[in-house]
């Protein structure tokens, strides 16, 4: 059975008004009203033992796969099974969004620039599906001469006098703070997302705490880094060498509490111990609970 929200007026054409919430999630984005107010930072080390046995078990079925696209599909599990995460405050009211989409930095082929994708998901996508839908939208943007609506974009903004381009993002801000900014611009716009992830272990360093953008609706910025070992002990005491990536989350917590927080990071953790289980669509496929029950729709 499908189920969704009606759209009413109160929400946005990219996401509903949550209003099942406690007391203090109401008056917490007064309080905080920006996302450098709010932003949270932890990391999380993940072992690569797993991940890479996996991988190499999967070099027939899904020969392109890489750690990237692991770290990807848990990250949309996880916001799948755990909907709170894909909430974004504007205008110090909290919404749900109507989507899944995670913004990626890439470089082309020859020119080695940068540009930026930003590939949609379903909540049901199983890693076969991620591999598909982001190797698909990489490599329609790798070439220097591809077609990058975001590029085209920035180049347009390029082109306007400093003074009436100030104004225009001014006006870019206060449209999006009551939902009637162009849907165009926020189909382009890589700050509109679920989550931002970024590979700086690409460069050679750690993963770093990236700040969120006050322009857009991203509550979540994941920065990985290079592979790196640690040293433990094991279960007989034992010195032990282990090899992991490493994730540090930037996030905002006007979205959801610390408890909720640490369950998400339970879950990444699972998928990430036994990544089969991206393999199936999740079991069920939460909602979010804070939007009114008498918008939702059972088909």
């Amino acid at each position: 059975m499908k189920q969704y929200y009606k759209r009413t007026l109160a929400d946005r054409y990219d996401g509903w008004r949550v209003r099942n919430v406690d007391a203090v999630f109401n008056i917490i984005p007064f309080i905080l009203r920006t996302r450098m107010d709010a932003q949270n930072l932890f990391e999380e080390n993940v072992p690569l033992e797993p991940v890479e046995a996996f991988i190499r078990e999967h070099r027939e079925d899904l020969p392109d796969l890489s750690l990237m696209h692991v770290i990807m599909a848990a990250m949309v599990r996880m916001i799948a099974e755990k909907p709170y995460l894909n909430r974004f405050v504007v205008w110090n009211k909290i919404y749900a969004r109507n989507h899944i989409n995670i913004s990626l930095v890439i470089k082309r082929k020859k020119s080695n620039i940068e540009t930026m994708v930003k590939p949609e998901f379903d909540p049901s996508d199983t890693l076969y599906d991620i591999v598909r839908k982001v190797n698909e939208l990489v490599e329609a943007n790798l070439a220097d001469d591809a077609n990058n609506g975001t590029d085209t974009l920035v180049k347009i903004f390029g082109y306007i006098p400093s003074w009436a381009l100030r104004a225009f993002i001014w006006l870019l801000y206060r449209l999006d703070s009551v939902g009637w900014m162009p849907k165009i611009i926020n189909r382009l716009s890589p700050f509109h997302c679920s989550a931002f992830l970024t590979n700086v272990g690409s460069l050679g360093i750690g993963p770093i705490y990236h700040h969120l953008y006050e322009f857009g609706t991203c509550s979540m910025f994941v920065a990985m880094g290079n592979k790196h070992k640690i040293r433990t002990l094991s279960h007989d005491g034992a010195p032990a060498e282990k090899r992991y990536i490493g994730l540090k989350f930037v996030t905002d917590e006007r979205i959801c509490d610390g408890q909720y927080y640490a369950s998400a990071m339970k879950l990444l953790r699972r998928v990430f111990a036994n990544p089969a289980l991206l393999l199936e669509p999740p079991a069920e496929l939460a909602i979010d609970d804070g939007v009114p029950q008498k918008k939702l729709i059972k088909d």
